[in-house]
């Protein structure tokens, strides 16, 4: 079987990790990343998930081409469907309408998707959450392209976790410097 065109080729991913390891706002970021997705593969839409380990759910932090009734169609949860979790390789689906692991099928048929891709986004080897590009009939993706998509979900995965550490440190900073003076100096911080 001859390999679909590639996408992706060294010049887009150089300018996607500069893009990556530069952007001051993570928000920003995301909505770069998924409207590039759905532009270089002529797709109709992708999103990114981050996973609250605690609600064992997949919340949506950004998204491109789909419409707010598709992204408002209910909680995803993580469950034993999610082999991305259990292996933190990427997951294919071929056609939603035959598939037993998607949670909403008559959303995705109504929305208009076929098929989606699911690539892992993954922060010292846990994955964190998921990039999915979803199309509108069915599609195979060249095997560097998902390659390269890979790498850029797990440069994306250092990025969230270096945000949220860096906001955790910035929440503690502001809890420290409203301490009083008396007892900064108990705990030998001034």
């Amino acid at each position: 079987m001859q390999q679909p065109e590639r996408k992706i080729f060294l010049k887009e991913f150089t300018a996607i990790s500069h893009a990556i390891s530069t952007y001051s706002d993570i928000n920003l970021l995301n909505d770069h990343l998924v409207e590039m997705m759905c532009k270089s593969f002529n797709v109709k839409g992708s999103s990114i998930f981050l996973y609250d380990d605690r609600e064992k759910q997949l919340f949506c932090v950004s998204s491109y081409g789909l419409s707010e009734s598709y992204l408002s169609k209910g909680p995803i949860y993580v469950d034993e469907r999610f082999s991305e979790f259990e292996t933190g390789k990427p997951v294919f689906f071929s056609d939603f309408r035959e598939d037993p692991r998607i949670q909403y099928p008559e959303e995705a048929i109504k929305e208009g998707i076929v098929s989606m891709l699911s690539v892992p986004i993954k922060s010292h080897k846990a994955v964190i959450g998921l990039i999915k590009i979803y199309n509108h009939e069915p599609w195979i993706l060249n095997q560097e392209d998902l390659n390269s998509m890979c790498v850029l979900a797990e440069h994306l995965g250092l990025v969230i976790e270096y945000n949220g550490l860096k906001n955790f440190l910035d929440q503690v900073k502001v809890a420290m410097e409203s301490l009083p003076l008396r007892m900064l100096k108990d705990i030998n911080l001034i």
